[in-house]
């Protein structure tokens, strides 16, 4: 018998986001892990609130909403306040009843300011890598670091001169052409009028200028996952330079390796892991300069002989995965907030979140991948 296309309401329900979510899904593992690295950061959170006046958004929640973004691609904070007030699954991640107002998209956006000062993304990072079961993952001794670029929120034509001395566009209207041929441009004598924190920079030759930042990974080669990050204006030091304090921040005094590829060869960087003991299992840079010379690397037989050098070479492009994941589904190709202290804190939450989505599978490997490694 055919049912009839009626709709019909029950004037109650008791049904609970809990019921709705299945027992396998992935965000289970994810919300236990999240619940474990936020109650040991509650002391944190405490001294960012006052103690008397309204109640504001629990950070616990502002954070874990967060996430979702960066899992499921949500474009804007506005959007995903419109995926909580409908969606039961994001409801149940953050922690809200079925009947809970969802928050305005403008104090969403003020609250989660308020843990840009306290650095919390960071010590939520870290809170993660240190539970017990996921510092076992991680390798202590063998790591990657590699850079990628981060557009700016920013256009061309907000580069503008620092003295003020460039004139309106020609045409008229809201966004009016601009044409910048035959002008000299540069960081030091311009700067952009939407983001001053983003510089004009080029990965390499051939490839056209933009305002960008300089985003950093630091992982580890066991599993592949991120154990650093940093985020910089660009500049072409600014790869080493980040590498080298990402690895500052690692505990213990052991001796350890650290991938990379062409660009990290350079004579200073390398004697500088040598310092740090630290063997540079970097990519030979060795091509022809255009005078028709070999350009001298700075790594010799002494490191490329090893079996292991080898392995770091193979392992240490995994890190594409991560920048891969970060500016595909977590939407960061192209920053979404101005300023080096905001870009920054977003791509620390979104280098933890792509950690989140893989971790669940390396806890819980399934009885196949047990089998294999067993």
């Amino acid at each position: 018998m055919r049912g009839g296309d009626v709709r019909s309401e029950g004037l109650f329900s008791y049904v609970s986001c809990e019921a709705r979510v299945p027992a396998d899904h992935p965000l289970r593992a994810i919300r236990a892990i999240c619940d474990e690295a936020l109650e040991v950061l509650s002391g944190e959170f405490e001294a960012l609130y006052s103690s008397t006046g309204r109640p504001s958004i629990p950070p616990e929640k502002l954070l874990r909403a967060l996430l979702l973004q960066a899992f499921y691609s949500v474009r804007s904070e506005r959007q995903l306040m419109e995926q909580l007030d409908y969606n039961l699954l994001f409801r149940w991640f953050v922690g809200l009843a079925m009947d809970a107002a969802i928050w305005d998209a403008t104090v969403f956006s003020k609250n989660r300011d308020r843990l840009l000062a306290g650095e919390i993304a960071a010590k939520f990072m870290a809170t993660v890598l240190n539970q017990k079961r996921i510092k076992a993952l991680l390798s202590d001794e063998h790591f990657s670091v590699d850079g990628t670029l981060i557009d700016a929120w920013a256009s061309m034509k907000s580069f503008k001169p620092k003295d003020g001395g460039e004139g309106p566009p020609s045409s008229g209207g809201r966004n009016g052409e601009r044409d910048f041929k035959g002008e000299t441009r540069s960081n030091d004598t311009h700067v952009s009028a939407t983001d001053p924190d983003a510089r004009l920079y080029k990965k390499g030759e051939g490839q056209s200028s933009r305002l960008c930042f300089m985003g950093h990974l630091l992982m580890e080669n066991r599993h592949g996952l991120i154990v650093g990050d940093a985020l910089t204006h660009a500049s072409g030091t600014a790869e080493r330079e980040a590498a080298l304090r990402m690895l500052d921040r690692l505990e213990g005094g052991r001796r350890r390796t650290l991938g990379g590829d062409k660009g990290y060869d350079v004579a200073g960087f390398v004697d500088d892991l040598r310092v740090r003991k630290v063997t540079p299992h970097l990519a030979v840079n060795d091509h022809r300069t255009k005078t028709g010379k070999r350009r001298r690397s700075a790594i010799d037989g002494r490191t490329t002989r090893h079996p292991g050098y080898a392995i770091s070479q193979r392992i240490r492009k995994r890190i594409e995965e991560a920048f891969g994941w970060i500016k595909t589904a977590a939407g960061f190709a192209k920053a979404k907030h101005r300023g080096l202290g905001r870009v920054g804190w977003m791509f620390t939450l979104k280098a933890c979140a792509y950690n989140l989505v893989r971790l669940p599978k390396l806890l819980d490997p399934g009885p196949k991948m047990a089998m294999a490694t067993g």
